[in-house]
């Protein structure tokens, strides 16, 4: 019996080993790295991963590397929306917003999607509702163009050539050269710009949220509608939106440093 319970709980801790491992890599992880990583014998960390990709914990990518799955994603933002810090992240928004005058959200990449984590919507009657959840593409939001413009320069071509790219409104780029030139722009100015590029009749722009270490992690925006604002009214409130992502910054990478 004691033997049993051992074993369980060492089964327990390499699962949650293995999920930690993939939630933090850089890249894509290949079973064999990980094994290596973790000191877990080949036969158990295939064992364990087939389980987990079965749960949707994890999944693989075209290449057969490993990657989070929806349910991980789902712990991640269920972590973040629950902590000690929304109110304050939500104050930071509704602060922004007020300025704006215009809805302010926060967008986290997720494969070649990003996920609307956070949002404040404006007081003003028209509006442009995108859900707490929602999936958009990197390829015409000014998120997931920021997003990429932030990737090493081979990685970022390669996902860029790889993309399925369809006209969803009337300025999309589906010639890709071009969005990839677009986005070689947006990485010397770090502001990301959507001119009717997702949505008929929206601009939008937005500026990364870093961690400690520089790097990425989460994208602050704001849209309107056209016949509000233009895209170049919009981008006036740079400023304001860099001062708030700092805010941001400092507060989400304390918020995963306390559930570490």
């Amino acid at each position: 019996m004691n033997e049993q319970r051992r074993e369980k709980g060492s089964s327990i801790t390499r699962v949650l080993e293995i999920i930690e491992a993939i939630s933090r890599a850089e890249r894509p992880i290949s079973a064999t790295e990980l094994s290596f990583a973790l000191d877990i014998p080949k036969p158990s960390i295939h064992r364990l991963l087939q389980q987990l990709e079965a749960s949707n914990y994890i999944q693989t990518n075209m290449r057969g590397l490993l990657v989070p799955g929806a349910r991980m994603h789902g712990i991640a933002l269920g972590v973040l929306h629950s902590s000690r810090y929304k109110a304050l992240r939500q104050s930071i928004l509704k602060n922004l917003a007020h300025k704006v005058g215009e809805t302010c959200g926060i967008a986290i990449p997720n494969g070649t999607d990003m996920i609307y984590y956070d949002r404040v919507e404006t007081n003003q009657p028209l509006r442009i509702h995108l859900p707490i959840g929602s999936h958009t593409p990197v390829s015409c939001t000014a998120s997931g163009k920021l997003y990429l413009s932030t990737l090493p320069k081979e990685r970022r071509h390669r996902i860029i050539q790889n993309l399925s790219v369809d006209k969803l409104a009337r300025n999309t780029l589906t010639d890709l050269d071009k969005l990839e030139q677009d986005i070689i722009n947006i990485a010397e100015t770090q502001i990301g710009t959507d001119n009717e590029e997702f949505i008929d009749g929206m601009v939008a722009c937005s500026v990364p949220i870093k961690d400690q270490t520089g790097k990425l992690f989460a994208c602050l925006f704001t849209h309107a509608p056209v016949i509000r604002k233009s895209l170049t009214e919009l981008i006036t409130f740079e400023p304001l939106m860099r001062e708030a992502a700092l805010e941001l910054g400092s507060l989400i990478t304390t918020d995963l440093s306390d559930h570490d």
